[in-house]
């Protein structure tokens, strides 16, 4: 009998053994953007923040349009990126390309919370540009209410290159402006964990208490604002708590009411 010498040889289209190993994620692109170009739309922006999830700082907006002519090599998500190569790309998009920045400090967050503040500085970088752009993508999935069309792309700052851009000026100067806070308040650690919630955070939250840059409405803010200062929390009252007065009053329109039978 003749062997096919082909059998149990692999087809050269066959899966490899690694291939179940997951792909490395597909950096952003210009691609939405020639897109709109090529329809005559421009200028095209891209906007993204950094720090709507730390317990300190303010949340640091950024809107880009970049030169499609001259285009820094190396851009994509900030979070993809060391610090070393945000901040070479950083001074790139400085020198290539319209920036913008819009801080939306402690205060404005206390005060509309942080959806409300995120896009309210959003929206300022986005008029902050030098050339008002006819059409903005912005990460995320709430629209920004701009006078030019505006399209949230959910995931934007790994998709988009106009906003990861964007992710890496928000991220480098907000990451400056937290190192700039660590000196005046020592012993937080703002300069190394940038105001997010690590165990580190939150012993120096347990031993020292809060500072005037601390989001007074997020939890951990909270507990340590009741345990070192008990004075500026408000007592809130047992809405289901009845008093004697009002148990009194209940009972005569009860009595008045057996009365009238």
């Amino acid at each position: 009998m003749i062997r096919d010498k082909s059998a149990g040889k692999p087809a050269k289209d066959a899966p490899k053994k690694d291939a179940g190993k997951r792909a490395a994620p597909a950096k952003a692109s210009f691609r939405r953007e020639r897109a709109l170009i090529k329809r005559g739309v421009w200028p095209i922006a891209g906007c993204d923040e950094a720090g709507r999830g730390p317990l300190a700082g303010p949340v640091v907006a950024a809107a880009v349009i970049l030169d499609p002519d001259r285009i820094p090599r190396g851009i994509d998500d900030s979070k993809r990126l060391t610090a070393e190569e945000r901040e070479k790309l950083f001074d790139r998009i400085c020198a290539t390309a319209q920036v913008s920045v819009a801080v939306a400090s402690r205060a404005r967050i206390d005060r509309d919370n942080i959806l409300r503040a995120s896009l309210w500085a959003l929206k300022r970088a986005v008029v902050a540009l030098p050339e008002q752009p006819r059409h903005v993508f912005v990460d995320g999935r709430d629209r920004l209410d701009t006078e030019c069309d505006c399209e949230p792309v959910i995931g934007g700052d790994g998709i988009v290159l106009s906003i990861a851009a964007a992710s890496i000026v928000a991220k480098v100067t907000r990451d400056r402006l937290m190192c700039a806070l660590a000196q005046d308040c020592p012993g937080y650690g703002f300069e190394q964990h940038k105001g997010y919630g690590v165990p580190e955070h939150l012993d120096a939250l347990n031993r020292l208490g809060p500072t005037v840059h601390h989001r007074s409405f997020f939890a951990p803010v909270a507990a340590a604002r009741a345990k070192h200062m008990p004075w500026t929390v408000e007592p809130v009252g047992d809405l289901f708590a009845v008093t004697e007065v009002e148990l009194q009053v209940e009972a005569g329109v009860e009595i008045d009411a057996s009365l009238g039978l």
